[in-house]
């Protein structure tokens, strides 16, 4: 059964650098405000450091506008300062009860820097998706040469291997031309 753990693992790991990739797209800002952007945050309160979901709600009340409404209102200057600190670019706001973080719209210029960045993440990922494929194809000839599988299952499972790489490379570009239509729609 070693061709089927081979498989298994193989298509595991991909779903995994694809769910990775898509992750990493997710914030990428795109001109338009999105509670995801501020995933990535995190605020040093109570001992610990914690995301800003964690803390409060977040909110997107408008196309360019994130609020953040905090559960313990002690911490808002706190929160208010990471996000200042954050590499997110951002100049958040508060009345003592809400932050709001205005999102202004990308100039053309970032834009196209931020395609070039998501075209580098995607090619990332489609480089770790073949790496899976190569190490999956050399664990199924090193399986054929031990004498564990015979020629015609390795060729199949090989074969099978490709599909998988194919199919979750699609998956990538697809995700990608999404982001990038997104990025560039003014």
């Amino acid at each position: 059964m070693p061709h089927k753990v081979t498989m298994e693992d193989a298509r595991r790991k991909m779903d995994s650098s694809v769910e990775a990739f898509k992750g990493e797209l997710g914030g990428l800002r795109t001109g338009r405000a999105n509670a995801g952007m501020l995933d990535t945050v995190e605020v040093e309160v109570y001992g610990s450091k914690m995301r800003i979901n964690q803390l409060g709600n977040v909110t997107v009340p408008d196309a360019h506008i994130i609020a953040v409404d905090l559960w313990d209102k002690s911490q808002i200057n706190t929160v208010e300062k990471a996000l200042r600190a954050s590499q997110l670019n951002i100049n958040p706001s508060n009345d003592g009860r809400v932050i709001r973080i205005p999102v202004p719209p990308l100039t053309e210029d970032r834009r196209r820097d931020l395609v070039k960045f998501a075209a580098k993440l995607a090619e990332e990922a489609r480089v770790a998706v073949r790496n899976i494929r190569r190490h999956a194809v050399e664990a199924i000839k090193l399986h054929q040469k031990d004498g564990e599988i015979p020629e015609d299952d390795a060729r199949r499972l090989t074969d099978e291997i490709q599909k998988l790489t194919d199919k979750h490379i699609e998956s990538i570009d697809a995700c990608f031309k999404v982001k990038e239509a997104d990025i560039m729609e003014v």
